[in-house]
């Protein structure tokens, strides 16, 4: 059996699959928002009571905003900012006493939709975790692609690509520059842009809702934004040229995307036709959980 872990923000998931990927057992508790110790605590006694639940040999993966520093052995690059710097790995894997294996959330995303998901069969897949953050990871021929510096796919830190003139410099970044992806297609990015341009404190969902019963104001908001993901995801095909890109994450449940944002970003990728797929992730918010529990393949003992 494996354990998958999604460290969110908000919240942390834990499930435990047997070895056909089927789901035995779910549990969700809250996170303690700025805690590092209560984060650990609260991740221990979780993995504690799964383990306890499914009654046979487990083995653990981890999923969590940002990566483990190859130099360091420490967290980098999280927007749940009390995780950087720390021994997260080295300090859950002494508490609980068992190996343990580390992902991006993104990458989560992406190795699960790609094993029998949205993506399943195709060879090269992006995934993209829009919510909170935004976040990437991609998987070729089944696989994860982590890279030298453990930062393959981290699409939300570069800039907006083709930016307009009302666009620059771009908001300020939590990881220190300005104009990132991040800043612009997150759900608060949006949020933030409606308010900016329309004087109105909405959050994603509602500025949907708005435009989808004909809100002239949440109307336009949303045609930006739907814009700004077509030129970050054609910046993505011009250099990867996956097959699949599977949307996860809150700002994935608007359904107009799926058909606009392929829509417009022709203009923008360097080819006479685009065949890349457009997908809303198969196993919805358990995709993150799920990736976490096939870092472990499930013939491979912990």
């Amino acid at each position: 059996m494996r354990i998958g872990i999604d460290l969110g923000g908000t919240k942390i998931e834990g499930i435990v699959l047997d070895a056909d990927g089927g789901e035995l057992i779910r549990e969700r508790v809250p996170t303690p928002g700025g805690d590092y110790r209560g984060t650990l605590a609260a991740v221990h006694a979780l993995v504690r009571r799964l383990v306890s639940r499914a009654d046979g040999p487990c083995s653990v993966g981890i999923g969590l905003p940002g990566s483990v520093s190859r130099a360091t052995g420490r967290i980098k690059n999280s927007n749940s900012t009390c995780l950087n710097g720390q021994p997260l790995y080295r300090d859950l894997e002494a508490l609980l006493e068992r190996p343990l294996r580390f992902a991006n959330d993104a990458d989560c995303l992406a190795l699960s939709e790609a094993t029998d998901g949205a993506a399943a069969g195709a060879a090269v897949v992006f995934a993209v975790i829009v919510g909170t953050g935004t976040g990437g990871g991609i998987v070729v021929n089944g696989r994860l692609l982590n890279g030298p510096n453990g930062i393959a796919g981290e699409w939300g830190h570069n800039p907006l690509p083709w930016p307009k003139r009302a666009e620059l410099p771009g908001s300020a970044c939590y990881c220190g520059l300005q104009g990132c992806i991040e800043t612009w297609l997150s759900g608060p990015a949006l949020a933030r842009d409606h308010l900016q341009c329309c004087g109105e404190s909405l959050d994603a969902v509602e500025i949907n809702r708005r435009a989808l019963a004909g809100d002239t104001r949440a109307r336009v908001s949303l045609d930006r934004y739907t814009d700004r993901m077509a030129r970050a995801l054609a910046g993505v095909i011009n250099i990867l040229d996956p097959e699949v890109i599977v949307l996860g994450g809150g700002v994935s449940n608007m359904a107009s995307l799926y058909e606009d944002v392929p829509r417009r970003w022709g203009r923008y990728v360097f080819s006479d036709r685009v065949d890349t797929k457009l997908v809303p992730a198969v196993h919805g918010d358990s995709s993150g959980v799920r990736g976490a529990a096939c870092l472990w393949p499930a013939q491979e003992p912990a």
